[in-house]
């Protein structure tokens, strides 16, 4: 049996959240007690999966899934009051929390919030005495993380230097990656950032493993154009001899746009990454594995075949299908890491045969989302009669409206189809589809934070598509109640999970 499949039962279920939701009163979710708190939540309710979004530093949008960096952390999600904990911070130093009754992540002042805090705890870290346990770890962890540390402090370093700008724009000499001893100030601070980052980590995933709680990441396909793995590994990539992209990365036009969506990464240069076995991929699903428990691959479809869309075009509408590494990357991976690996496979969209085969041939469990059932009112792969066990079910997900709000925005008749089908006449519209999520023969089942709330669609994460206004949802004190998870327990039980 593979050491990934050890300690698990076969029937789970789950919470999706993004740790940024979590109420804080610093404007923002963290890795503190808020988190610990929703561990317990989860415990009480009798669930064995947090689900999160991508824990990368995010850039321009906010977007999780625009990080900056693949093996870096969010920064934003340092808890306050773990570095009271660690004595870098006094309690008074915390006084001033001008958030305490945000309804929304406003990043904009947020940013500049937690950057103060972190500028005094640095400044009180360099005053720690060299031989104390918190400055022993501090090595070690430099020790460990060094292979991808070095690039990544480097460019944010520039990137100050920069004023902010895209490496694209730098000036020639920053342009080119190599060691500098000149931003060796610079560098060990944001180096202190990500040993802030891992230590609260780490600290979260032992408590919620303790409980029986296991996390779920999210690893978007693609990186972002302007960040430290294009910057220091030019050459894995498809850009022109002055590192722009030859073509860029989206989807043809889909369920959630008309024209497609064309997300601006640059595509892999798939012929060079073979030529060393795909080394940069097995350290970043690696490390990903390191910091979680189950690893979701956000866009599966595009190992098998990727939509390239020309570099000049406005939409995703010109792009073309081109081949991906398909079975040779993934028994490259399994080679190194041994079968049975904990992926989940985000299987949605223009989904062929030969994406079902790669996927079903690694055994890896694809994506069931109710909300897609019943639009077309007829007998759709993801109504739950369909399914086969090896899935996720899911009510919606990040990019989908709250169930609530989906629901409101159907006709009459596929509301009644709906209602037909949940065997309901309930109000709770959220409730009789997380009920059926439960239910579905799946393996897992995972429900939105917003669905378990009956948000309508003021409470939805992301709209794909919208360039502005996402990722900002943040839950006010109290909500996630003992009632609530006591709500949710019963019907785990119910269904055995």
């Amino acid at each position: 049996m593979s050491k990934w499949k050890e300690n698990t039962k076969y029937r789970m279920s789950g919470v999706l959240m993004h740790p940024t939701s979590l109420h804080t009163e610093f404007g923002i979710g963290d890795l503190g007690p808020s988190a610990r708190a929703f561990v317990d939540f989860l415990q009480r309710a009798h669930q064995t999966l947090w689900q999160v979004l991508p824990i990368g530093p995010t850039g321009y949008g906010d977007s999780p899934y625009q990080s900056y960096s693949s093996f870096a952390g969010q920064v934003l999600l340092i808890s306050p009051e773990e570095l009271v904990r660690e004595g870098l911070l006094q309690e008074e130093d915390l006084f001033k929390r001008p958030f305490a009754k945000a309804s929304q992540v406003d990043y904009g002042r947020v940013i500049p919030y937690k950057e103060e805090l972190f500028l005094l705890a640095y400044k009180n870290f360099l005053g720690v005495k060299k031989d104390s346990k918190l400055i022993s770890d501090y090595h070690y962890f430099l020790y460990e993380h060094g292979w991808w540390l070095e690039e990544f402090t480097l460019y944010c370093a520039i990137k100050k230097k920069e004023g902010g700008k895209s490496w694209l724009d730098w000036e020639k000499s920053h342009r080119e990656y190599r060691p500098r001893d000149e931003f060796q100030k610079d560098q060990d601070y944001y180096a202190f950032l990500q040993f802030m980052f891992y230590r609260q980590w780490f600290r979260l995933k032992d408590y919620a493993n303790e409980r029986g709680i296991y996390l779920v990441g999210d690893l978007p396909i693609f990186v972002a154009l302007d960040g430290a793995d294009v910057w220091a590994h030019k050459e894995l990539y498809q850009l022109d001899e002055k590192g722009f992209p030859r073509a860029l990365a989206g989807v043809p036009p889909d369920y959630f746009s008309k024209t497609g969506q064309l997300w601006g990464n640059p595509l892999y240069n798939w012929a060079k990454m073979k030529e060393d076995e795909y080394d940069w991929w097995k350290k970043r699903i690696g490390h990903q594995l390191h910091l979680l428990d189950y690893l979701r691959i956000d866009h599966f479809r595009g190992f098998e075949a990727y939509w390239s869309v020309p570099a000049k075009a406005k939409t995703a509408i010109p792009g073309h299908w081109e081949k991906g590494p398909d079975h040779d990357f993934f028994y490259e991976i399994e080679k190194h890491f041994g079968g049975g690996l904990p992926i989940f496979a985000e299987d949605l969209g223009v989904i062929t045969p030969e994406v079902e085969r790669l996927r079903d041939d690694f055994g890896f469990p694809g994506m069931k989302v109710l909300q897609f059932a019943f639009e077309g009112m007829g007998d759709s792969g993801f109504l739950p009669h369909h399914f086969d066990k090896n899935t996720i079910c899911y009510t919606g997900t990040h990019d989908n409206n709250t169930t609530l709000g989906w629901y409101k925005g159907l006709s009459r008749e596929q509301q009644a189809f709906t209602k037909k089908y949940l065997h309901s006449d309930k109000k709770d519209i959220s409730w009789a589809m997380i009920e059926l999520a439960l239910s579905s023969v799946s393996r897992y089942a995972i429900i939105p934070v917003w669905d378990l709330l009956s948000f309508d669609e003021r409470g939805r994460m992301n709209t794909p598509g919208e360039p502005a206004g996402n990722w900002k949802l943040l839950l006010k004190k109290g909500l996630l109640d003992e009632k609530l998870a006591d709500k949710l327990r019963d019907l785990t039980d119910l269904y055995a999970r």
